[in-house]
């Protein structure tokens, strides 16, 4: 097959087959979607990628390409220019999609590809991972676990760099560890992770590779509360769901102080104008009151043969101006009494 491939960038005249770094072959199962990252030189850093499908060069057709993306959504591409690598992704795979060529679209000239196959597959894949992307933070540990049909010897390679076919060694500074885990599970542990050791990485066996994305980040700052239900069951909440309980309670506690003191005022302003308005009644009532004044003076008159004592009491009504009373709003009546005592004689009356 390498020889056939080699006639055939000759026939076709394909050049800068080794400007383009990528898989070989991909077991992947129906229906199922892959990722396939494809390296350039530093020099297409700003030229148009794509991808061909199709066994032969000469036959192959536009899937997509980076100034012109695929109307359907089969095909997916991007490009990392900071470290140089182009990925595709095809989605609902099927048994006809198995040849691809990552290339690189060269200005007056023939342009730069690498061929790739997929072996699809309606069985479990010959070699695969539970996740093509995983995440990693910065000097800790991660471990891929490669699963493969058939024994044999495994490496783990970075791509473009080299590979670690050992038990143990290391890439770009973090220690690479390996063994058999379980029958036909092959672990790979990266130990003092790095941000340098975000990228491509590969599981191969033979001639069959399964590409990983590494991406190491700065590992968030979590704390986990307990909480102690009824039934004596506990949940656990993470950070996330502590801080927007937090930020809920940075607006709940102001709000909840400013209605308190908004009822406290109120209260106490109904309280001041039930006493201002008993006052006002008070003293309205105080103006309304009739004022009786009673005069009792003895006169004596020299009547004759006087035996006995008649008083006499006149009472009158006499209305007061409200100035006079110097009581506020007052113009009630004000009952003045005269008694006067008179003795009449005996005989006469």
């Amino acid at each position: 097959m390498a020889l056939y491939l080699r006639i055939l960038y000759i026939i076709t005249g394909l050049t800068g087959v080794h400007s383009i770094t990528t898989v070989s072959e991909v077991s992947v199962k129906t229906g199922k979607s892959i990722s396939i990252p494809c390296l350039y030189e530093s020099k297409y850093k700003n030229h148009v990628k794509y991808l061909c499908e199709g066994y032969t060069w000469g036959s192959c057709r536009y899937a997509v390409k980076t100034n012109k993306p695929d109307p359907s959504g089969k095909y997916s591409i991007s490009d990392d220019k900071n470290q140089q690598i182009f990925t595709v992704t095809i989605k609902q795979l099927a048994y006809e999609n198995a040849d691809y060529w990552c290339v690189v679209e060269i200005n007056n000239g023939p342009d730069h590809g690498k061929y790739f196959k997929l072996s699809v597959t309606s069985w479990t894949p010959s070699l695969y991972v539970d996740h093509q992307r995983i995440t990693g933070y910065i000097g800790e540990n991660i471990t891929i676990r490669c699963r493969h049909s058939y024994s044999g010897k495994m490496k783990w390679c970075r791509l473009g760099y080299h590979c670690v076919t050992g038990s143990s060694g290391s890439i770009d500074g973090a220690a690479v560890t390996t063994h058999m885990s379980k029958p036909n599970v092959f672990t790979v542990t990266m130990s003092g992770l790095k941000s340098e050791n975000s990228g491509w990485y590969w599981c191969a066996k033979g001639d069959i590779q399964i590409p990983v994305y590494l991406n190491v980040t700065e590992k968030p700052i979590t704390t986990t509360a307990h909480t102690f239900t009824g039934d004596g069951t506990i949940t656990t909440l993470k950070n996330e769901q502590q801080r927007a309980s937090f930020d809920l309670k940075i607006l709940i506690i102001p709000l909840s102080v400013l209605i308190f003191i908004v009822i406290v005022v109120l209260f106490i302003w109904l309280i001041l104008r039930h006493k201002q308005r008993k006052a006002d009644s008070s003293v309205t009532a105080m103006a309304r009151v009739e004022v009786a004044y009673a005069e009792v003076r003895p006169k004596k008159k020299h009547l004759g043969k006087v035996d006995q004592e008649v008083i006499y009491a006149n009472v009158g009504n006499i209305r007061r101006k409200q100035a006079e009373m110097s009581l506020p709003e007052s113009d009630g009546e004000i009952m003045y009494s005269s008694v006067v005592t008179i003795k009449k004689q005996e005989g006469k009356y």
